[in-house]
């Protein structure tokens, strides 16, 4: 990889399960970055809680971060290491 590129883990939760072939094709556009991901079916709240690990330039994991966010029913959340 060409430029600087930061870990962080992206905190994903889809409320509305008609999007979850949207998320997952947002994720399919991106994994030459993803290092792994967890998914949680949360079936008593009727939810999907999905963790991505990723090592990408920063503005590459902040559009994904966004576009997933974008989404509706579905809210989206990067945590970056330090350095």
């Amino acid at each position: 990889m060409d430029k600087e590129t930061r870990i962080a883990v992206i905190g994903i939760i889809i409320e509305d399960k008609e999007m979850a072939e949207s998320v997952n094709s947002l994720l399919h556009q991106y994994s030459q970055f993803i290092i792994g991901r967890m998914g949680l079916p949360y079936r008593e709240r009727n939810m999907s809680i999905i963790s991505v690990v990723i090592d990408a330039p920063s503005d590459t994991i902040s559009a994904l971060s966004g576009k997933l966010g974008r989404l509706p029913g579905v809210s989206s959340q990067a945590l970056y290491t330090k350095a």
